[in-house]
């Protein structure tokens, strides 16, 4: 069975360790990066959501943003940066109403039916643009802090997750709005995700187009599908992502984060041509070594709260991961995104790990 992108496409020597990989190349050190890598964990980030007033303020001012994307890198020497922003950028940019709320996260005004994706449209898309300008800075900002080694990021999104924040008008633990939807009015809600895969597609590309090197589509709440569905609602619409992306931007390498896929990881490499897979804490790195990783690189997979945790269980979790993914095409990541509550002390620790990782070994 084919599966995976064809890297003789990206037969590339990028100089950045992160990008090599990505590219199928081998590289002379370990890659790294984390989710979530510029949050509230950072005492700099902390004062500059206290002076700018809100997580929303500062992903849409360029400044701010790019200076969030910044933080960690100086700390800890990041192999690639990804710009700080969020998912639902694309549901405000076509006209839905988007707020975060402290205490409990995102709001949107909930989609009621599926009537209503009619109203939906790019004529507010505009409001994107603090994005771009972000990357070009960040871009800009790497290069002049000497950080030329460190990969630029650009993310979205996939549709599956966000139509679940549209729908729901936040997160859900079962997503039964959602659900109920695409199985009673599966034309109306495909209609959703269409217009999804068009809006992801165009904002991926303009990210490109603004300095970022690599992409990463999260689909965070792909778990909550059974198997048919997550080749309808996840699978399919990241394949005509990646297809439409590609067709733009041949040498960009295009990451795919489907959180709790479990066994669906497999068609999900084999069926959407994603460069690399990321994946979550639950994953089996032995299992993950024997079934993605010939095919395609894989990023992850400590556990944040492991990390959190720290001590001896978080050595011996990263020297698993290490000995068991680190011979192959890898890029040390997370599970998923770093808790707020982590002590900086860990993450140093974790840093200096990876980077006395020797490759090969």
């Amino acid at each position: 069975m084919n599966m995976g992108v064809d890297v003789k496409a990206f037969e590339i020597r990028s100089g950045k360790p992160f990008l090599d990989v990505l590219y199928g190349q081998s590289s002379q050190r370990l890659p790294f990066w984390f989710m979530r890598q510029a949050g509230r964990y950072l005492p700099e980030y902390r004062a500059l959501r206290a002076d700018k007033g809100g997580f929303l303020a500062m992903a849409l001012d360029p400044v701010a943003a790019c200076e969030i994307t910044m933080q960690p890198v100086r700390r800890f020497g990041m192999d690639a940066a990804i710009i700080f922003s969020d998912i639902l950028t694309i549901p405000m940019a076509l006209g839905r109403k988007l707020e975060f709320i402290a205490g409990e996260g995102p709001k949107l005004d909930a989609l009621e039916s599926m009537a209503e994706v009619a109203n939906l449209d790019f004529s507010q898309f505009s409001k994107l643009e603090p994005v771009y300008e972000a990357l070009r800075q960040t871009r800009s900002q790497l290069q002049k802090e000497g950080f030329s080694e460190t990969a630029l990021i650009g993310f979205c999104g996939a549709p599956w997750t966000v139509a679940t924040y549209m729908i729901e008008g936040g997160s859900s633990r079962d997503f039964v709005k959602t659900k109920v939807m695409a199985y009673s009015d599966p034309e109306g809600f495909s209609a959703l995700i269409e217009l999804l895969v068009e809006a992801s597609a165009q904002y991926l590309i303009e990210q490109v187009r603004a300095g970022a090197e690599a992409l990463q589509i999260f689909d965070s709440w792909s778990g909550a599908l059974d198997s048919d569905s997550f080749m309808r609602w996840c699978v399919r619409p990241m394949r005509e992502i990646v297809t439409l992306v590609r067709a733009a931007c041949p040498d960009v390498p295009i990451i795919g984060f489907p959180k709790g896929a479990g066994y669906n990881y497999q068609v999900y490499v084999q069926e959407t041509g994603v460069n690399a897979v990321g994946l979550d804490s639950q994953i089996p790195v032995e299992w993950a070594a024997r079934s993605l990783q010939n095919f395609v690189p894989v990023q992850g997979n400590l556990d944040p709260l492991c990390l959190l945790a720290g001590g001896d269980s978080m050595i011996l979790a990263v020297e698993k991961i290490l000995v068991t993914l680190g011979r192959g095409k890898f890029i040390f990541n997370l599970g998923h995104g770093i808790h707020k509550d982590t002590p900086v002390a860990h993450v140093e620790q974790l840093v200096a790990m990876i980077k006395n990782h020797k490759v090969g070994n």
